[in-house]
């Protein structure tokens, strides 16, 4: 992997700037600084891609927790993306992958009977309906 992660920038760190400070490690293939989305500012950090697996290693062992652009930045490999395991489930998608509404046993909220109901009565409502019973 030739991509490295670069964290702790300064906010007035550019692409242009973050280039210059690790060119001197090997060809750079792209530096860019992540900005935000609405606002167009830098959000600390960036990425550094070098031509070769040697070249990024000599950048990270050399400017890992050393000061660049007035501040001390952090220095890593930078994971794929695609090999990154995804956190499902939850809150749009940034919640433990676990379900809540899966399996789960009798009792809750069954479509307008409200809480207040037995899962006897839920049974009965439900196969009346349907639904299979309670839980189901």
């Amino acid at each position: 992997m030739s991509k490295l992660f670069i964290g702790g920038l300064a906010w007035h760190t550019t692409d242009d700037t973050l280039r210059a400070g690790f060119e001197k490690y090997g060809t750079i293939e792209e530096a860019i600084v992540v900005k935000d989305r609405d606002t167009n500012r830098s959000r600390g950090f960036g990425f550094v891609r070098f031509a070769s697996d040697a070249e990024a290693d000599a950048a990270m062992n050399a400017m890992s927790n050393q000061e660049f652009d007035g501040r001390v930045i952090r220095v890593d490999k930078a994971s794929d993306r695609s090999s990154a395991p995804r956190n499902e489930g939850g809150y749009h998608g940034r919640g433990n992958g676990y379900n809540r509404f899966e399996g789960g046993g009798g009792g809750g909220y069954r479509g307008g009977s409200g809480y207040g109901w037995g899962s006897h009565q839920q049974q009965s409502y439900g196969s009346s309906h349907g639904q299979g019973g309670a839980g189901a």
